[in-house]
């Protein structure tokens, strides 16, 4: 038995930058290792796991190391699989029902764009050796699902990070969104995210660090519509608005790759 898998390069409209995903197509459950096992594999920041199911689709998301709860930028290439393997019409939303609850990608002349949950953050005091861990003092510290939110003096200062992800990890126990405002047209804000203790030390574009990015930046610059600029190596833009206790995350995603699983692709399902 074959599975059906597709390389997506995520909230840009260039092959090789933003956040590649894989996306697996299932017709039906597999074990959980199965799966790990396969984001191993893929090596990616994140494979999505697809399964059709009544009234949408059932979506799991998987690092090198771990299952997370919310991802952004595999959900955005996971709609654009559906539609552009024919497995949705393109007109149709698509309906992921995850660990996150229920998330939908909507069609538009500007891209795709997903309908997630807000993720304000609350202030709190620094974790002790999180500014050595960084190489810097951050401005202010804030807690959200993703981690930890720490605004930066410039973008210079962002770009210019290297932190000690190793220690990073030990210190944090999870994400870190490091950010500033832009100061450059074009963009609003700039971020970039290391989550190594998830088992990537930086992540290229991060949809889910928007979610909080977008509270966080629509009170300070007081307009509910921004751009996002994620300044890693390979870059990436997201769309954020916020909309009450949601946010509406856009962007566009190019196919670099496609392919079938074969070794151990049967698995044994889920009990």
């Amino acid at each position: 038995m074959t599975v059906p898998v597709t390389i997506v390069d995520a909230f840009t409209d260039q092959p090789f930058a933003g956040n590649p995903a894989a996306v697996c197509l299932l017709d039906g459950p597999r074990p959980e290792t199965w799966m790990q096992a396969v984001a191993r594999e893929m090596n990616l920041s994140e494979a999505a796991f697809l399964r059709p199911r009544q009234e949408g689709w059932d979506l799991r998301w998987f690092t090198p190391k771990v299952e997370v709860d919310l991802c952004g930028h595999a959900t955005l290439a996971s709609a654009h699989v559906l539609w552009e393997e024919g497995r949705l019409p393109r007109d149709a939303d698509a309906r992921f029902h995850t660990r996150s609850g229920l998330l939908v990608a909507s069609r538009g002349e500007d891209g795709i764009r997903l309908d997630f949950p807000a993720d304000p953050e609350e202030g709190i005091q620094p974790p002790q050796d999180l500014a050595e861990a960084m190489g810097v003092h951050p401005l202010h510290v804030g807690r959200c699902r993703c981690g930890l939110l720490l605004l930066l003096e410039s973008e210079a200062t962002v770009r210019d990070l290297r932190p000690d992800c190793a220690w990073l990890g030990a210190v944090t126990g999870a994400g870190v969104i490091v950010t500033a405002a832009a100061e450059g047209e074009g963009y609003d804000f700039v971020s970039r995210f290391f989550a190594p203790a998830l088992g990537i030390d930086e992540d290229p574009v991060t949809g889910a660090a928007h979610c909080c990015l977008a509270p966080f930046w629509a009170a300070r610059q007081g307009k509910d519509t921004l751009v996002g600029r994620q300044v890693s190596a390979r870059g990436g833009t997201v769309r954020v608005q916020l909309s009450g206790d949601r946010v509406l995350l856009g962007g566009e995603a190019v196919t670099v790759m496609r392919g079938m699983l074969v070794g151990g692709a049967a698995g044994r399902p889920d009990s």
